[in-house]
């Protein structure tokens, strides 16, 4: 039987209430050995970072309420639970369940969690529930500020508690971006795992805005910029450091590193650059280039006719774009240094990093360009034909004569009218009837 909850509403008017559905995402699976341990949120910048520890094999969903005083909490629910809450709330309102009467349903639907789910479709059910909770919040008070649904989005003691540190396992850490545009409430985002790199030797920051790291130093990217700076972070410290001093943990080479292109992308040299090992150009500011590989360290291959070279991306901009802003990018600032530079470098993979040589960018894009000349499209080649057919007579250079062309040419198309015969002539050349006629 449903219970009156008349005074449990109106006596929940005067508390926050949720208003809103910032973001929604459906986790993976983890494994971990605490249960439904969660860290903390930690802002950075417009971000936010989470280090997140869910128990084995559970599928737990995040959303972000935005409360009715401005506030934004953060929560992890799984489906059963939501579905079990979903089926609550049908037993306290049957009438706006619809158990009376369909035609008076307020509630929303949810479908009820199937047997033998894939991992996909429990993905794809974000859009569904982000529909269910934004049209919950959306209820009439009676509903919506109930404390049934207060008590449900308040943030529980596993959603903040912080977890111990596992003694072998890293934590995983997410990246989770804000939601710019505060009107689109039911904007659906996702976390990002940051990716964790080790540092190959010591460098010391030259700057406030650098950090310092040891050789062995594990540091999350925050962001990869073009120029070859990275900002990280590690332990509470953030700053900048060089790509060539960091090193992904599972294999020597980058993932995320372009192939080169030897058609290459129309550059312009903003500020001159003095190469200092052979492999380098030496490029003046206003130079026009093409960019044929953009490698992560900062260092970019160009090319300047038949040669090619390493030239630091910070002082290239691209073609009819404006100036790129960020750490590093007046001039200032030295570019990065490179990983060949760099003494006494340790790294824990056992093979050497995949590059290519300035012989092989140099023999591939030659042979690119006599490829690409070769297949450049030939206008119609009867042209020459019509132009030179021996059938067909010169044009003349002369103006004048080409006016008499003209003219004659006129006279040609334009036919000519024959004068009226006299009555002689009709007589003449006219039957014996038309003259007895005339007659």
């Amino acid at each position: 039987m449903p219970v009156n909850m008349e005074s449990s509403s109106l006596a929940s008017l005067s508390k926050p209430w949720p208003r809103a559905l910032l973001h929604l995402k459906c986790m993976s699976r983890c494994h971990s050995d605490s249960s439904s341990q969660r860290s903390r949120d930690l802002h950075l910048g417009c971000r936010k970072q989470r280090t997140l520890h869910f128990a084995h094999n559970k599928e737990v969903y995040m959303l972000m309420v935005k409360w009715s005083d401005l506030t934004e909490k953060l929560i992890y629910r799984r489906f059963s639970e939501i579905y079990d809450f979903h089926k609550m709330l049908k037993e306290m309102f049957p009438i706006e369940a619809g158990e009376i009467d369909s035609k008076n349903r307020t509630l929303p639907h949810l479908p009820a969690p199937r047997w033998l789910e894939g991992h996909k479709a429990t993905e794809n059910r974000q859009s569904t529930l982000s529909d269910y909770i934004q049209s919950l919040v959306n209820q009439p008070p009676k509903i919506s500020r109930c404390q049934w649904i207060l008590n449900f989005f308040q943030v529980r003691p596993d959603d903040v508690v912080l977890p111990d540190p596992h003694p072998t396992k890293k934590t995983e850490t997410y990246l989770l971006t804000k939601d710019k545009a505060k009107t689109s409430m039911s904007a659906i985002t996702g976390p990002i795992l940051l990716q964790t790199y080790r540092s190959i030797a010591d460098y010391k920051k030259n700057s406030k805005y650098e950090m310092n790291v040891q050789t062995g130093d594990t540091v999350e990217i925050v962001e990869k910029s073009e120029n070859g700076w990275w900002f990280c972070q590690m332990e509470g410290k953030r700053g900048w450091l060089p790509a060539s001093f960091l090193e992904p943990l599972e294999s020597p080479d980058e993932s995320d590193e372009q192939d080169p292109n030897y058609e290459g992308e129309p550059y312009k040299v903003t500020s001159s650059y003095t190469a200092v090992q052979e492999d380098e150009m030496t490029l003046d500011e206003d130079e026009l280039v093409d960019v044929i590989h953009k490698l992560l360290d900062g260092w970019w291959v160009v090319r300047k006719g038949d040669v090619t070279g390493y030239y630091p991306s910070m002082y290239l901009q691209k073609a009819g774009t404006a100036p790129k802003s960020g750490f590093a990018t007046n001039k200032k600032s030295l570019p990065p240094p490179r990983r060949t530079t760099i003494r006494n470098a340790q790294s824990i993979h056992k093979t050497e990093r995949k590059q290519i040589s300035q012989d092989v960018y140099r023999r591939n894009s030659k042979r690119y360009l006599q490829q690409k000349n070769r297949n450049q499209p030939v206008s119609n080649k009867n042209v020459w034909k019509q132009n030179h057919d021996p059938r067909k007579p010169e044009k003349s250079q002369d103006p004048g004569a080409n006016d008499q062309d003209k003219d004659r040419q006129q006279e040609k198309t334009t036919p000519v009218i024959p004068p009226r015969p006299t009555l002689s002539e009709i007589m003449e050349h006219c039957t014996e009837q038309t003259k007895s006629r005339i007659k």
